[in-house]
């Protein structure tokens, strides 16, 4: 067993796996979440219960927040029997949740006075990177500090990207979710107008795989869209959160974002339409919906995958 003691607030889709990882590679976790019953399947484990954050951060070195909104995690930090206030010095808080720079930085700051360290390590790359301990790790804060908890967030991601001071981490993540939302509706348009056109989906797939036009985001979420599940493990109301961040962004650097605002516009009709907690693809289903067409094909898994397993799994169907 290793000897620093992590505490990990949230166990959605990514906590969950983010756990997991933490737990196989030897460390002592001690978990949070508004509902217990999530905790039965890491009893088992070996992690242990803690019923506030504020309990869990009075027993850890680290307090490792993901959660699904910038006011989740500042509540946990700083509301009723938030972490922060029972953290002790020299320890450091790791905020893994895509989350408004602003906030980030006032808890940052306020942690800084109470001698708390702050790295914000949001991730990219989707559940099934996650669940593998394989999804991108992007890196904000001081050097010494990501130095010093490296070895854990190795264990549930890699590669590590350090970009700079706190913010800049939480700035490149939600640039990368744009660009995944931008090829996921490009997926949904080509793949329409390919059905259209009388082209064979299953060879479509491969063929754009195989092109210039080929993306990560085409390459795991066109199958389950072909499958019919739409199974990304990311909500349409996680979609808007990040757009919305992302127009923010744009508004305070002065960087206008036109298409973003379009898509941002077709996510919000797909959440009111369908509900918030539906998959992303649902924004495609809207489009298969105005066109009276349905992108399915046999032989696609119902879940993401890598390239790779993809691949095999397409061969083997």
């Amino acid at each position: 067993m290793l000897t620093m003691k992590y505490g990990l607030i949230g166990l959605g889709n990514l906590g969950s796996n983010i756990a997991v990882n933490l737990i196989k590679s030897g460390f002592q976790l001690y978990l949070n979440d508004i509902d217990l019953s999530k905790f039965s399947s890491f009893e088992t484990l070996g992690a242990i219960w803690c019923d506030t954050p504020s309990e869990l951060a009075k027993k850890v070195d680290c307090v490792i927040t993901c959660l699904p909104s910038p006011k989740t995690s500042y509540d946990v930090m700083l509301g009723k029997n938030g972490a922060l206030a029972s953290m002790s010095k020299g320890s450091t808080w790791i905020e893994t949740s895509t989350t408004n720079v602003k906030d980030l930085i006032k808890i940052s700051d306020q942690a800084k006075k109470l001698g708390v360290a702050t790295l914000e390590a949001p991730v990219t790359g989707g559940i099934h990177r996650a669940a593998a301990g394989k999804i991108t790790i992007l890196v904000g804060g001081e050097a010494s500090v990501l130095s010093r908890h490296r070895l854990a967030l190795e264990s549930f991601g890699e590669p590590i990207f350090h970009l700079g001071g706190i913010g800049s981490a939480s700035i490149l993540k939600v640039i990368t979710n744009m660009l995944a939302f931008v090829n996921l509706i490009g997926a949904g348009e080509g793949l329409l107008l390919a059905k259209k056109a009388g082209i064979d989906l299953k060879e479509a797939y491969k063929a754009i795989q195989a092109s210039s036009g080929n993306s990560a985001e085409f390459e795991t979420v066109a199958p389950v869209i072909l499958n019919g599940s739409f199974d990304t493990a990311f909500t349409l109301e996680l979609a808007c959160k990040d757009l919305g961040l992302m127009m923010e962004l744009g508004k305070h650097h002065g960087v206008p974002l036109k298409f973003t605002g379009l898509m941002d516009q077709m996510f919000i009709e797909a959440k009111e339409k369908y509900g918030p907690d539906e998959w992303t693809p649902n924004v495609i289903k809207m489009m298969e919906e105005n066109t009276g067409t349905t992108l399915r094909a046999p032989g696609f898994p119902d879940q993401m995958m890598d390239a790779e397993s993809v691949k095999n799994f397409i061969n083997e169907g």
